[in-house]
């Protein structure tokens, strides 16, 4: 029976808790993952001696490897065969050795070309990157789309349409249109309507709920007042659905390449929200700058244990989302990184000129 890599009681190596090893030993770990990655065979240590000019013995390379097991980075699948990296191993070149590869010229300008071509939609820059980020990194991605920090006013418009009810048409920054119906203390004319929305409007452009309701609520028309605070509870309110509306693409391109217990953990994280919730609401959290990678679960999601996902927060200071891919622990992290990276950067350059910061009158 085939040994299964050491479980989470080998020593931590997280960023914060990685072993300390010798440049030597650093060099071969890298070789294992890097031949790892390229061919998903055991690496043996005569393997690295014959390709790479190590200039020591396949004695003192095995020797080394004997260490690095120890330090629960690489592990024997069988008792007499080469090693392979464990999560932990995997954990410490992403962290330590993984080189940065940035992307060829012309697969930038493709990338940027596909962009600049969409129309000025928020769902088709979704749909897009998913696929840019599926077709160069060459596994599955996914996308949600960028949600406000903080809501601010555009536009309002009242429309009479029966007795005390009105519909309401909110716009917000970034395109944003909330529509509701307001049932008013009582029936009003749609001229009247038509001049609340004005002097709101006026008062309230690029202010935040806050600020609608402050500028509002001491207002000598009684229906400003009403109004004013209907508007600011409806730019309150979150949509608590927005984390899980996922553009996805790749997975079922990636699956010939996956194991039979990778394929069902992708397909799994996927299909049940909860765990990407959890990972996505991580990566927009603050204190993620740049690129987040998980690697085998990271000892806290179980249905990651064959997977690695590279994430990135893309957006403005008013809006932003995640972005990233899911694959084998295997898959090329330099490119990985560099290619989730980069169009973290172009949807933040787009988004930008969407969510740009409003004006305030104070």
């Amino acid at each position: 029976m085939t040994p299964k890599p050491p479980s989470s009681n080998q020593p931590a190596t997280n960023s914060l808790e990685l072993p300390d090893l010798t440049e030597r030993q650093e060099y071969i770990l890298s070789l294992i993952v890097r031949e790892y990655i390229r061919d998903p065979q055991p690496v043996a240590s005569k393997t690295l001696v014959d390709l790479f000019d190590l200039g020591v013995s396949s004695a003192t390379v095995r020797n080394e490897m004997v260490l690095l097991e120890q330090h629960g980075l690489i592990y024997a699948p069988h008792t007499s065969a080469g090693r392979v990296p464990t999560p932990e191993g995997y954990r410490y070149f992403v962290h330590r050795l993984v080189q940065h590869v940035d992307l060829l010229p012309q697969e930038r300008y493709q990338i940027m070309y596909e962009f600049r071509q969409a129309p000025p939609d928020i769902e088709e820059w979704m749909h897009i990157a998913s696929i840019v980020l599926a077709r160069t990194a060459q596994t599955a991605a996914l996308v949600t789309p960028p949600r406000a920090i903080e809501r601010h006013f555009k536009h309002l418009e009242l429309i009479n349409t029966q007795g005390r009810l009105v519909l309401m048409v909110l716009v917000l920054h970034g395109g944003s249109v909330h529509q509701q119906i307001l049932t008013l203390a009582e029936s009003v004319a749609q001229e009247a309507l038509s001049r609340v929305a004005q002097i709101i409007n006026l008062a309230c452009a690029g202010q935040n709920a806050a600020a609608v309701r402050s500028k509002t609520r001491s207002h000598a028309d009684a229906l400003v007042r009403e109004v004013g605070e209907l508007v600011s509870e409806a730019m309150g309110e979150r949509d608590p659905d927005s984390i899980r509306r996922i553009y996805r693409y790749g997975l079922s391109e990636s699956l010939p390449a996956f194991t039979d217990d990778e394929a069902r953990q992708a397909i799994r994280v996927l299909e049940e929200r909860s765990l990407l919730d959890g990972i996505v609401r991580e990566t927009l959290a603050a204190g993620q700058p740049d690129v987040h990678v998980v690697v085998g679960g990271e000892g806290r999601w179980e249905d990651l244990t064959h997977l690695s996902m590279v994430m990135s927060r893309y957006g403005t200071p008013l809006a932003h989302g995640a972005l990233g891919v899911l694959g084998s622990t295997r898959m090329r992290y330099g490119r990985a990184i560099s290619t989730v990276r980069y169009v973290a950067s172009l949807m933040s350059d787009m988004l930008d000129q969407v969510y740009g910061e409003p004006e305030n009158d104070d």
